[in-house]
Parts: C-alpha cells; structure tokens; sequence
C-alpha cells in the first residue's frame, strides 16, 4: 500500500530550503515522481532542463498548492477553466491555459501557454503549500526514458544530479496526469492520462476533441507526452493482442538474441517455456499502476524483447496503451 506520509516535516522544510536556493527535489505525486525547481528561478529551471536532456522548447507542468493559485499564473481564467479545476484537483489533470505575464517562458518552452495542476499527493501538496509558488516539474528521470514511479527509481535514473528526494511511496496511479488544452474554442486532450475521457466529458456535459500526438505544423509538442518515441526501457517492446501472443512470442524468440518476456493483465496459456513471465498486471486500474515498475523489471533481467498485451482501450486503458505504443515506437 502506498505510504504517503512517510516524510517528516523536517525533510519538508529541507525540501523548501533547497528550492529556495534554486536547488532540484525529487517528489512524489499521485502519477510519477517529479524532478522539481521553483518555477521563478530561470537558473533552477535551467538545471532541470540539463538533468534530464530535455530540449528546452519542451515544456514543463508548473505544481500548484491549490486550486486558488490559478489565477496567478494564468492570463485569463474561464469558466471551463473553473469548472475543470473544481472537479478534479487535487487530481491528475494538467489545464493548459494562457500563461500570466509573471510566468518565465522558460519554464512554456517559449510558448504563450502554461500547463497547470494540483497534485492529489499528501506529501507533495504539504512540499507546495509550505514552498508557497509554483514548482516546475517534468518526470524524474531522462529525457524519454521510463517514468520513475518510487524514490528509488529516481536515485537510479539521477542520482547525484538531484539535491533531494522526498519518499513519499509508489505512485497511486502510476502513468501522468492527462492534459487538457483550454486556450480553443473547445477542449483538446494532448495527453490521455490519469483522468478518463469519458470523465472529462461528464463534468463539461459535451465531447472533447483528442489530439495526443505533435504535430509540426503547429510547432511540434505543445505539452508533454507528445512526442511519437517516449517512455522507453532498454528493453525492445512489442505490442500483441490475446488472441496472437503465442505467435508473437514465437516469433521474438526465434529472431532476438537475449532473453524474451511477457506482460499481460492475466496468467496466459499455451506460451513457450522459455519466455520469462512478468507478474500479471492486472486491471487497466493496476496495469497503469504497475506499467513503469514491469518495464523497469524488464531491463533488470537483462530482457532483449518484452511482448505486451495491453488493457481495453477504455479508461485507464488508453493512457497505458499510449504509454506502450510510445515505448514500442521507440524501439522501431
């Protein structure tokens, strides 16, 4: 069970010492962990860009204690806006808006937009409430890689490079917040994540429009998450169906010179003995929960190929199964 109260208010207020001196803590969110700077200092921003080789154009989420704080950071505040921010924070939703004229454009990527959220996090919304601005703050590992979903990840993905780690459990939900650009005439998802479509379109009481990949002609990735290859392990991954796995895994192990894994929702039957079978993942609720541990697991046991079964394409299910189709388009 995940333990978000495990850090003491000591290590809180050395985690607002730190950021006040411009430096980077990692904490825990709801989603994954986040390599955090304070999002006034262009200098700490700066070195979260460099830690992770981001490019800089690639924008950052800024944390909000509050809900309140949103008309701090945001040039307009509309109705969508409000409604969106009372339903869901703190939760895993990011608003994209029209940046305040306070906002640094180093932490939009340049751009005139901010992307916004509360975290539903003990441990990260007593880190913000006591810092008092916003944190700027990308997944806690490299550029692309797989998302650390526990503190240990991240000592093992950063490092040194990080002044801070807060402990604060494994990640709830386990894949990002789901994005929502509000600065249209409509509402545009650019990432699926932890709050559903379907719930999205309940509370506004209409259908949003889904645009979840960069697209040049509008200056490429508008918000995280958008790029084509992302959350990628070491090992290749190979998407398959139920009803073909047994061919697929096959067909891997005939042509990959290391090892073969599985990972599907439930125990599968008739598989070849030699391919390694990771622990079930369950529901589309658990397989985003557990997806960046398995795929972490899966470069732990030296796996070349690792075939997954994704979840329904409903819910959940959509994000892990962008989340698998990035991690297998970077194999390519």
């Amino acid at each position: 069970m995940t333990n978000e109260s495990a850090t003491t208010s000591s290590e809180i207020d050395q985690a607002v010492a730190v950021l006040r001196a411009g430096g980077l803590v990692a904490f825990p969110t709801e989603t994954v962990y986040g390599l955090g700077a304070d999002a006034s200092n262009d200098a700490a921003v700066a070195r979260v860009f460099s830690v992770k080789g981001r490019p800089t154009d690639h924008p950052l989420i800024v944390h909000l204690g509050d809900a309140e704080q949103l008309d701090s950071w945001a040039a307009i505040v509309t109705p969508t806006a409000r409604l969106l921010a009372d339903a869901f924070w703190p939760g895993p939703l990011t608003l994209l808006v029209e940046r305040s004229s306070s906002v640094s454009l180093a932490v939009t990527g340049g751009r005139s937009t901010v992307g916004l959220r509360v975290p539903d996090h003990a441990v990260a919304l007593e880190l913000l409430r006591a810092f008092g601005g916003g944190i700027a703050a990308p997944s806690a590992n490299r550029f692309g890689r797989v998302s650390p979903t526990t503190a240990a990840h991240v000592v093992a993905d950063l490092g040194d490079d990080v002044d801070l780690v807060l402990d604060g459990g494994a990640c709830r939900v386990g894949v990002e917040s789901t994005i929502v650009d509000l600065t249209g005439e409509v509402p545009v998802v650019l990432r699926t994540g932890g709050i559903s479509i379907d719930r999205l379109e309940e509370v506004l009481g209409y259908a949003v429009e889904v645009q979840v990949s960069a697209e040049p002609s509008k200056g490429g990735a508008r918000a995280p998450g958008m790029l084509e290859a992302h959350y990628a392990p070491e090992a290749r991954i190979i998407l398959s169906s139920e009803n073909d796995v047994v061919d697929v895994v096959i067909g891997a192990l005939a042509s990959s010179t290391g090892p073969v894994g599985l990972l599907a929702g439930t125990v599968l039957v008739g598989l070849p003995e030699d391919v390694i079978e990771l622990e079930p993942a369950g529901t589309a609720d658990d397989y985003a929960a557990v997806l960046y541990s398995r795929l972490r697991q899966a470069d732990r046991l030296g796996l070349s190929v690792l075939v997954c079964v994704p979840p329904p394409n409903v819910g959940i299910g959509l994000a892990v199964n962008d989340r698998l189709r990035r991690a297998a388009a970077s194999s390519i």
